[in-house]
């Protein structure tokens, strides 16, 4: 198929196809996973052969290479041997970035004690992300169990907490989606109206709130269904919706990670990097190329990042203070100078289908068409391989 260019700034030839042939890539890849190297557990048909492209003869990686997913359900390490066997090379945990693992940067909040909420290891999954003392929602439907009301079968009129000695709530962490979601969106909300300790309804609604992390926004995200599902952005939709139709009010989130929010880049930005070093590539690298299937997530997170690059190249100061707002600490400022996004047709995005268009997250609009549209359209992974080593003159 032909591939569709869209240039997103005039500047942009600048950083792209204008290099000679070289062994040391000046670039580097960021892939998304589902949608882009699987659909559910099955591995898409392009990709054996597409990253047979990227293996040196020593059969690691030759180019800087770093996954970026919104999947927040699983450890780095667990990920990365997914990889491995789905890609046919060895990916190493450091490689793997899933939506929470910007988390580990917000050091102001590990020490709070805080509501876990998610699937798969969430316990783990904090504990690696620095936080040290958490509650599930199952610990506090176990103190609360009047609270605990959706389903007849299991409603107990005893008030809590249970134990004398349970903490107040602190904070609310989410990874991804529950499983089910009436009890998480009911317990939570009653965190947020009682400063954390849900004993009764208080005189004045606490506002702000306590604080509140959220990863992964996708709306929709691509498994074997042939339908896309629901993504953990649904849920904090209906979170969202549930607050503000209780209080009137707007949910704050104390920090939103997970593509698209420009920090998951610059801290994939930083991965990308250490790779280069670790493959050893020590010059800097110049561009960046996000590939993925989901133009909400992917492409608006690329081009948003890709943005704030242009800006830093006219504006020292941005660098660091945008990053560091919301961080609320000290951070390097990035060198790399543009973040081009790839979009692939083998997930969430189909061609000439309104399926999935406008629901762009609440905290980044209004939107900017530009940041929309993808600098180019491919078929499939192996394709946008090509696409990037043609750009780069590499070979």
């Amino acid at each position: 198929m032909a591939i569709i260019k869209i240039l997103l700034r005039p500047d942009i030839t600048r950083f792209t196809g204008v290099r000679h042939l070289s062994s040391k890539p000046k670039f580097g890849l960021l892939f998304d996973i589902d949608g882009v190297i699987v659909r559910g557990k099955n591995v898409l048909p392009p990709v054996p052969e597409a990253f047979k492209q990227l293996q040196g003869k020593d059969g690691k990686f030759r180019v800087p290479t770093v996954f970026v997913t919104n999947s927040g359900n699983a450890l780095r390490s667990q990920k990365a041997a997914d990889l491995t066997k789905w890609i046919g090379m060895e990916v190493k945990e450091s490689q793997v970035i899933m939506a929470h693992s910007p988390l580990k940067l917000f050091e102001h909040f590990h020490d709070k004690q805080v509501l876990i909420s998610g699937q798969g290891p969430i316990r783990e999954i904090a504990k690696e992300l620095g936080f040290q003392k958490t509650i599930t929602i199952q610990e506090l439907v176990k103190n609360f169990p009047s609270l605990d009301y959706v389903n007849m079968k299991k409603r107990n009129p005893l008030c809590g907490p249970v134990d004398p000695n349970f903490p107040t709530i602190e904070g609310i962490v989410l990874f991804s989606e529950p499983v089910s979601w009436e009890t998480p969106l009911q317990l939570m909300v009653d965190l947020l109206l009682t400063n954390g300790m849900p004993v009764g309804v208080l005189a004045d609604i606490p506002y702000p709130h306590i604080p509140v992390l959220a990863c992964n926004m996708d709306l929709l995200w691509v498994s074997e269904a042939p339908i896309p599902r629901y993504g953990h952005g649904a849920f904090l939709l209906c979170l969202e919706s549930l607050y503000k139709k209780i209080t009137g009010k707007d949910l704050i989130y104390s920090a939103l990670v997970g593509k698209p929010n420009e920090v998951t880049y610059y801290h994939a930005n930083y991965m990308l990097h250490e790779h280069a070093k670790s493959i050893g590539i020590n010059h800097n690298i110049d561009t960046i190329y996000a590939i993925g299937d989901n133009i909400n997530t992917d492409i608006f997170g690329a081009n948003l990042y890709d943005k704030y690059l242009s800006y830093c190249a006219k504006d020292e100061v941005l660098k660091v203070d945008k990053i560091k707002k919301l961080l609320g600490k000290d951070v390097k400022p990035p060198s790399t100078k543009a973040c081009i996004s790839i979009l692939v047709e083998t997930g969430v995005h189909q061609r000439d289908s309104n399926f999935t268009s406008e629901h762009s997250p609440r905290d980044f609009l209004p939107v900017d068409d530009s940041l929309c549209k993808p600098a180019f359209v491919v078929e499939h992974v192996g394709e946008a391989i090509g696409l990037a080593f043609k750009e780069e003159k590499f070979d």
